[in-house]
């Protein structure tokens, strides 16, 4: 195929490693050398591979690169769902910990395709990942290989074989507990979902209130479903029904505690003034100027740069014992809490 006065090829066809060894003037095994980074390419070579590369605009395929034998260095990440804004923060931590290394992150939603039987897993392993995160809580059904090195980031259901890296959510509600009780609430309410986190929070909340003495109690309206805004306006309906004399309410995350805001101003009820309302994970929403929510924040950064350290860790030492690291939570006051 005649080449271009740019040195691109004519046509529409993308250029080939072979097409590349050709105008480098060099066999395809020195072209793949390169593209591992070899220390074993002279400089001169390795100089006339990459303008040959740059000349050609050749773009290895990340598939054929792991079928020829070399690494993807690809990670492959399961997410619960693209909508929730605390995995954008932990997929901030993982990109800024895997890409120094020179890792990609290849991401899927584990339900966005649950309608033609197709588990993202599958998708990862044809890819030849060289390591996956399951983002959340890991669901046995996405029958990871024994081989395969995993992390569960932010999920409290561990897998024996797999490292985890997740925020201290019993610690997260004890920090909630501690801050009402500072402000003089000792009626506190808590919504939630069925989840492990969320029982993990609700958990260090009663322990903390517990810890008060006589006179503190904390009542629950715990859900079956997902944790969203509509969840926590029925959560928060059937808390004051059975507790009107509630006066502050302790939400799982943040979405239902926007959600348990709007349920409170419907029964005319203000925060913080009647009310307060405190959230987990500290969202950007919670720390918009209009909703001013207090919340725990979990360090979702955080717990994504430590699962990529922790995955890298894994793929060099595959047999080494699974490890749980808990991060830290931190109270974030805003204007939705106050004293009693």
């Amino acid at each position: 195929m005649p080449i271009m006065g740019d040195g691109k090829r004519a046509g529409s066809k993308p250029a080939t490693i072979y097409d590349v060894a050709a105008r480098a003037g060099v066999s395809k095994s020195l072209v793949s050398l390169v593209l591992q980074r070899s220390p074993r390419v002279s400089d001169q070579r390795r100089a006339a591979v990459l303008r040959a590369i740059q000349e050609l605009d050749y773009r290895p395929s990340t598939a054929a690169v792991a079928l020829a034998g070399t690494r993807s260095r690809t990670i492959g990440v399961v997410l619960d769902d693209f909508r929730n804004q605390w995995f954008v923060d932990l997929l901030t931590g993982l990109r800024e910990s895997l890409q120094d290394q020179g890792h990609r992150l290849v991401v899927a939603d584990r339900f966005l395709n649950t309608g033609l039987d197709a588990s993202p897993v599958e998708g990862f392993l044809s890819m030849r990942v060289e390591g996956i995160v399951i983002a959340g809580e890991p669901d046995t059904d996405l029958a990871v290989p024994a081989s395969m090195p995993l992390v569960v980031a932010g999920g409290r259901v561990t897998i024996p074989r797999a490292d985890t890296v997740a925020n201290d959510d019993r610690t997260g509600g004890a920090i909630a507990a501690a801050h009402l009780l500072d402000l003089g609430h000792r009626r506190i309410g808590f919504v939630g979902a069925r989840s492990a986190a969320s029982d993990e929070r609700r958990t260090g909340l009663e322990a903390r209130i517990a810890a008060a003495g006589p006179g503190a109690s904390v009542v629950s309206a715990v859900l079956s479903g997902e944790p969203t805004e509509e969840a926590g306006v029925r959560a928060v309906g059937v808390l004051l029904d059975e507790h009107p004399d509630v006066t502050a309410v302790f939400a799982a995350n943040d979405v239902m505690a926007i959600g348990a805001l709007s349920g409170l101003a419907e029964r005319g009820l203000r925060v913080p003034e009647d009310v307060s309302v405190i959230g987990y994970d500290d969202t950007p929403v919670a720390a918009s100027r209009y909703v001013g929510l207090t919340s725990i924040d979990d360090r979702s950064v955080e717990i994504g740069r430590g699962a990529g350290e922790r995955l890298l860790a894994r793929i060099a030492d595959p047999g080494a014992p699974a490890r749980e690291i808990l991060v830290e939570p931190r109270l974030v006051a805003r204007r939705t809490t106050a004293r009693r």
